[in-house]
């Protein structure tokens, strides 16, 4: 009798289990149901907006992860897109500091990535201050303000392409070209993307 009473009981609370899993799994899939097509309209708008890009395929990979933020603003999409290239402006900076300490170079060599260090520092501050004039496009100076951010990253472009350009002579060190290229041309194309968004987030604004 006492093992029928055990088998009885968990009989039944291996029942109940089951319904609260099911009860659960219709819940995770209702709300999948009601989240799915906003994500989803929010990556085709991504996608959309970076095939007008140099870099479409960068532009996706680096902003896709951001779409719950992102929704389909392009003031959003902008600001984002500024966001990641700053990080990756900052984060180039440093790799190339440590990269570059106590290691033996010829002067010339030496001099370029002194140079390409201080345009980087140059970059960082450039695009900070367009994240800061983003903070502004909503009010009624909106057109300036985005003149202004069209300014500062076209700027934070140029010295990136500067830092790039000064290895490009041959007798530049192979070693330190490839290791600047592989850091600062990625920060050139994400900036490079930045600059796209933002110019169609000022097409969409002067649009009547």
């Amino acid at each position: 009798m006492e093992c029928h009473r055990i088998s009885a009981t968990t009989t039944g609370s291996l029942s109940c289990l089951c319904m609260l899993l099911l009860f659960s799994v219709h819940l995770i899939a209702c709300n999948g149901a009601r989240v799915a097509p906003q994500d989803s309209k929010s990556t085709e708008f991504i996608r959309a907006s970076c095939a007008a890009t140099m870099y479409p395929a960068l532009c996706f990979s680096s902003l896709s992860s951001y779409a719950s933020t992102i929704g389909t603003s392009p003031v959003q999409l902008a600001d984002v897109a500024l966001s990641v290239s700053l990080a990756g402006s900052r984060s180039a900076s440093a790799a190339l500091s440590r990269s570059v300490a106590g290691r033996g170079m010829a002067p010339r060599v030496a001099a370029a990535v002194k140079d390409c260090l201080e345009t980087m520092g140059d970059s960082v501050d450039e695009l900070r201050e367009s994240l800061a004039a983003m903070g502004h496009v909503a009010g009624r100076n909106a057109a300036y303000q985005i003149n202004s951010i069209q300014t500062w990253v076209s700027a934070a472009l140029t010295d990136e392409d500067t830092c790039v350009d000064g290895f490009a002579s041959g007798a530049m060190d192979g070693d330190v070209k490839n290791m600047v290229r592989s850091h600062v041309v990625y920060v050139a194309q994400l900036s490079s993307n930045a600059l796209a968004l933002v110019n169609g987030l000022a097409a969409s604004i002067s649009r009547p």
